[in-house]
C-alpha cells in the first residue's frame, strides 16, 4: 500500500490509524474493518489525507473518502453513479449524477466480497478514464 505525506509530518496512513484510535468503539472498529477490505481488494491503494481531516483512498483517482459521524461511517465512492451494485450496498448520496455512498451503523456489517468487487471496479473505471486522458494529451 503506498502511502502519501500529509500534515505535520505524518504519512496519510498515520493519520488514518490515529483517527481509528481516536474514535474507538463501533466507528473505529467499522472504519478500520473497511480501510482493510479496499487495501485487501486493490493492495496498491494509495491512502491520502485530505480536506481537513477525511481519509480518502485513490489509485489513479479517487476511489472513495470515509468520513465519520455520530450515527455512521460513511463511505462515499467519488464515481459510484457509474459503478454497477448488483449487491445494493450504496444506500445514500442515491439522487447524485456522480458520487454515491454507503452509510453502516451500528451493527450493521457490509458484505465483504461485494464490497471489494466494488472496490475494484472503482479502480479499473479510474485506469479507463486515466488511460483515455493519455490517449487525447498524445495526439
Amino acid at each position: 500500500m503506498a502511502k502519501t505525506d500529509a500534515s505535520q509530518g505524518q504519512s496519510a496512513s498515520a493519520l488514518i490509524t490515529n483517527r481509528i484510535a481516536e474514535l474507538g468503539g463501533w466507528r473505529g472498529k467499522t472504519l478500520d474493518r473497511m480501510r482493510r477490505l479496499i487495501t485487501e481488494a486493490d493492495p496498491d491503494v494509495v491512502e491520502e489525507w485530505k480536506w481537513m481531516g477525511t481519509p480518502v483512498w485513490a489509485h489513479d483517482g479517487i476511489i472513495c473518502t470515509g468520513e465519520t459521524y455520530k450515527a455512521v461511517v460513511k463511505l462515499t465512492f467519488a464515481k459510484g453513479a457509474s459503478l454497477r451494485d448488483p449487491a445494493r450496498l450504496f444506500n445514500s448520496s442515491l439522487d447524485g449524477n456522480t458520487r454515491r455512498a454507503i452509510d453502516i451503523r451500528e451493527g450493521e456489517e457490509v458484505d465483504a466480497s461485494a464490497f471489494k468487487a466494488l472496490v475494484r471496479d472503482a479502480v479499473a473505471l479510474n485506469r479507463a478514464g486515466k488511460a483515455k486522458r493519455s490517449k487525447r494529451t498524445k495526439s
